[in-house]
């Protein structure tokens, strides 16, 4: 039998039904299911709308298992950060010191890597601003395609080899673009200098210091543990839409750039702990939250984060993430006293047709939780 929202939210401090509304209303907009989690000055409130699972009534755990995608990020430039502060890597040092295999420009340093300035071509597909496409590896092929590669496996090397094939973007340090690329190079420097595989390291130095009991790096492994919620694929085959859980898959492809498996508790633990000092020095946290040294004016992106302006309102610190079918979001005041962190289930094609739906959604969010005028229900 599954829980209704207002049993699972039985445990809530107080009444959000402004954010049980956005919630509803991103459902409605063609999200599956999704989940969120909240904690502020009024407590902790946690809520959830939509289904696990197509065919299905169930609604998604309130602390179930997703793909996090992008989120890794944040998690990866952690760990780069906690090995700064062990003197193995210095963050202005040539990545191709660390990684003398590769023919990497000694201009793009692990500084550069961490912020999405060093040019590299990002190995999931380059989109220019006057709409060319250059493709990436072959799992990033839409439909079927996709479908059948999901298993695949993809060696880190193998993929910033073929992103060191391509023109650079531009040189590095002088401009900005999100490249996947980065992240995989950091991974393999990680790996370098510590002579253990990546997942032993964030479990050495992210999990276990803060608990995080359901967050993995699966690497290559395919499954997942439950409770989850159902990821699905949707393509046309011979003028028939076909709909694919996809749930299972081989996140290699995408590596260190988004291949963690966490839920939405852990998610709050980490980014609590970035914004309060829990688990980075106050070095190496204020280098993480810098946005200074961005070319752009205004991009807000320090090493793993994303620093949005809310205006009157102040700032949060922010990665959001998606991968086929799964996504989540994380968000927090600089000094932690306010955070929201959510989980997500969907319906991908190939026309990321639910990307602005999520987009909306998200800063749906965003103002009802660090923008809302006023104080909940019963407070």
């Amino acid at each position: 039998m599954s829980l209704t929202t207002s049993q699972q939210n039985s445990t809530a401090a107080v009444e959000r039904p402004e954010l049980q509304a956005v919630l509803d209303e991103i459902v409605a907009s063609g999200i599956t299911g999704i989940t969120l989690r909240v904690s502020d000055e009024h407590g902790e409130w946690t809520g959830v709308a939509g289904r696990s699972e197509i065919g299905d009534d169930a609604k998604p755990s309130v602390d179930g298992h997703v793909r996090i995608g992008s989120n890794t990020k944040t998690f990866t430039a952690a760990l780069a950060l906690r090995l700064v502060s062990e003197g193995l890597i210095a963050l202005d040092a040539p990545a191709a010191g660390y990684l003398p295999g590769f023919d990497l420009d000694p201009r793009v340093t692990v500084r550069t890597l961490l912020q999405h300035t060093s040019g590299i071509f990002n190995f999931t597909g380059e989109y220019y601003p006057d709409g060319t496409v250059v493709t990436g590896i072959p799992s990033t092929i839409a439909g079927k395609e996709w479908v059948d590669a999901r298993f695949t496996t993809y060696a880190p090397e193998d993929l910033v080899r073929l992103a060191l094939s391509k023109p650079a973007r531009f040189e590095p340090g002088t401009d900005w673009s999100y490249s996947n690329t980065n992240y995989v190079i950091v991974r393999l420097i990680i790996e370098a200098v510590t002579g253990r595989p990546v997942a032993a390291e964030m479990q050495r130095l992210i999990f276990e210091p803060l608990g995080l009991s359901e967050t993995v790096q699966p690497t290559s492994e395919t499954d997942i543990a439950e409770p989850y919620a159902h990821a699905y694929y949707r393509y046309e085959l011979d003028g028939e839409e076909q709909t694919i859980d996809v749930t299972e898959s081989n996140p290699s492809w995408i590596s260190s750039g988004g291949d963690m498996i966490s839920t939405s508790r852990d998610l709050q633990t980490f980014i609590s702990s970035i914004a309060t000092g829990g688990l980075l020095s106050d070095q190496m946290r204020a280098e993480m939250c810098a946005t200074r040294e961005t070319p752009i004016p205004g991009m807000g992106y320090g090493l793993g984060l994303f620093v949005q302006d809310l205006g009157e309102h102040g700032t949060v610190i922010t990665h959001n993430g998606g991968a086929a079918g799964h996504a989540a979001l994380m968000y927090s005041t600089p000094d932690g006293r306010r955070t929201m962190t959510g989980t997500l289930n969907y319906v991908d094609d190939a026309a990321m047709t639910l990307a602005l739906p999520f987009q909306q959604g998200s800063q749906r969010l965003v103002d009802a939780v660090f923008r809302r005028a006023s104080a909940p229900e019963g407070v």
